[in-house]
């Protein structure tokens, strides 16, 4: 192995280890790697940025850009009331809310299909009663299985594409990854929308107006003078009142010693977590009270929820340090967080992606944060901006898909649409220039070269070479059937995309040492790629899906085990069928 190949290698190792820790931003992690890629001396100084000039990332943008858009119709608002009308059954419900995210996913990027398809489901659920916990995941697998189905689906499709076009001249049209896609995604939704019941029963008494039971928030509250905590020490608040302290705050100070000698003063303020209700029910018994709001006696003052998104600005910020919210008169009561360690004061906390804030203020202006702030909230607000009323977005959207199915370059034909919004004052390019998830874009335009140099260093032939002495991967079958596995394998800890950077050198590799057409090895990568219900950090979906539902991550492993197994076996037989 030469030095290139091992450098390689152990750059490929860290990265891929530290965009599974979540501690670094993920665009951050790709610089990095980027740079440290030159500095190695695997790919020249005028291939640094090629990344960026990609028609990969340069169709994600405009992908991007027509979501905001779409986003911002009422299209589904009324549909979502007309199928509540009916009154149908639960599977019903959740397969139908899955089946539009699943749609709308083969059309534009995951995230997307799922932010706008999860206020409809949230809205039917209010509206019938469905627990929140038996709507959010097979949403968010749903959006994930949608990407399956077409080029523009998820940027893993366009990845693979655009390799098989510089290996062979031709890359795959438009709706070719449905052969296998399509099935995957009808079983797939069918499945959890069945087991999803089963899964979650505890959530039945629960309904998806309330703060699911296992969600905890972090909250910070005084201790009035008729408080039953009074005398009560820190190490007996778990069993007496259900809450866990985290702090103790006389004074402006924090009080420290062990847990089992603090003890509970009035005018004591308690950094505490526990299941909303529990707060509620402290609250309404004047156990723990919170300090009053300036502007809580104005007539459109209200409380909502919000799920810090992927884009976010806040991603990073600490409580004390939002001046979006603070500026306007918008307190942050709750937190629900993925952080597994509460240290400070409740405006210490960090924020990450998929974390929960309750937020109290007027409308108005919790509707204008969240907008400025790109936080999704979970119960309607004020439109930052006016809806869609027309009907032109998604003829013009229809006509770049067309276009791109007919054998138009996509990164072509969704120019045209952009174009076309912004003449039609749809769009304002500059202000969704400013919207768009730059980290994602950012990383996906930084390993572009990185795994070009896995095929260019001979890292792919040398890694095939290694996999060859274990199993016969000239033997087409057994071949695909690894790369769909390693791809399988890899997902639920990075992004899909980083995933089909780094096996489809070696998924060609493969089918040049078997004499094969590569067009079998780069499905399964795509397949594989997105096959992600696992863990909650594999794909921001299921993370914004932890936050939201209320989910543990054992959740996760058992509502999406057999979903992956089954996904496997159905992808491997149909990408065999059809491409071998």
């Amino acid at each position: 192995m030469s030095f290139e190949q091992a450098s390689l290698l152990i750059l490929l190792l860290a990265m891929l280890i530290l965009f599974s820790l979540d501690r670094i931003r993920i665009e951050v992690v790709s610089i990095a790697g980027q740079l440290a890629g030159y500095a190695l001396g695997l790919y020249p100084a005028d291939q640094i940025f090629t990344g960026f000039a990609s028609p990969v990332v340069i169709t994600v943008v405009e992908i991007l850009l027509i979501v905001q858009v779409l986003a911002r119709a009422k299209l589904f608002d009324s549909l979502a009331a007309r199928f509540a009308a009916a009154r149908p059954s639960r599977f019903k419900v959740i397969a139908s809310t899955s089946s539009l995210a699943g749609f709308m996913s083969i059309f534009m990027n995951n995230i997307g299909a799922f932010a706008i398809t999860l206020p409809v489901a949230l809205r039917l659920g209010t509206v019938l009663t469905i627990p929140r916990r038996q709507l959010v995941m097979p949403v968010s697998f749903a959006a994930l299985l949608g990407g399956l189905v077409s080029l523009i689906g998820t940027p893993a499709n366009l990845l693979v594409s655009n390799a098989l076009t510089k290996t062979t001249g031709t890359g795959f049209r438009f709706f070719d990854f449905a052969y296998v896609g399509l099935p995957v995604a009808i079983v797939g939704i069918l499945l959890i929308a069945f087991r999803v019941q089963r899964l979650f029963p505890e959530a039945d008494e629960t309904p998806a107006t309330i703060s699911p039971a296992a969600r905890r928030i972090v909250v910070e509250r005084r201790i009035p003078d008729v408080s039953p905590l009074i005398g009560a020490r820190l190490s007996d608040c778990p069993a007496r009142f259900a809450i866990k302290p985290y702090a103790l705050i006389r004074d402006d100070n924090f009080a420290f010693g062990p847990l089992d000698q603090l003890v509970i003063e009035p005018g004591d303020v308690l950094l505490a977590e526990g299941a909303d209700a529990t707060f509620a029910d402290l609250a309404a018994t004047q156990a723990l009270t919170a300090d009053a709001h300036a502007l809580g006696l104005q007539p459109d003052f209200t409380r909502i929820e919000a799920v810090v998104m992927p884009e976010s600005t806040l991603v990073g910020s600490r409580v004390r340090s939002l001046e979006v919210f603070h500026s306007r008169g918008v307190a942050v009561t709750a937190l629900s967080m993925r952080a597994p360690r509460i240290e400070g004061r409740f405006l210490d906390l960090q924020l990450s992606i998929g974390d929960i804030l309750t937020l109290e203020g007027p409308r108005a202006a919790i509707a204008e944060a969240l907008e400025e702030s790109e936080c999704l909230p979970l119960a309607s607000t004020a439109p930052a901006e006016p809806a869609l009323l027309s009907w032109r977005p998604f003829a013009l959207f229809a006509c770049g898909v067309a276009a791109s199915a007919a054998g138009l370059r996509p990164d072509v034909a969704f120019a045209g649409v952009v174009l076309a919004l912004a003449l039609l004052n749809h769009l304002n390019i500059r202000q969704a220039m400013a919207d768009l998830n730059w980290p994602i874009i950012i990383m996906l335009a930084a390993m572009i070269p990185i795994g070009q140099a896995v095929a260019s260093t001979g890292a792919a032939e040398t890694i095939a070479g290694w996999l060859s002495l274990v199993v016969p991967i000239t033997h087409p079958l057994i071949g695909i059937a690894l790369i769909l596995f390693l791809a399988m394998a890899l997902t639920p800890f990075v992004n899909n995309a980083t995933v089909a950077i780094v096996l489809t050198p070696i998924a060609l590799e493969f089918a040049r040492a078997g004499r094969h057409a590569p067009d079998a090895y780069l499905i399964a990568v795509a397949a594989g790629a997105s096959l992600d219900f696992l863990t909650p950090f594999g794909h921001h979906n299921n993370t914004l899906a932890m936050g939201i539902g209320g989910y543990r991550f054992g959740d996760f492993l058992r509502a999406g085990w057999p979903l992956a197994v089954t996904s496997y076996g159905l992808a491997l037989l149909l990408t065999a069928l059809f491409w071998l």
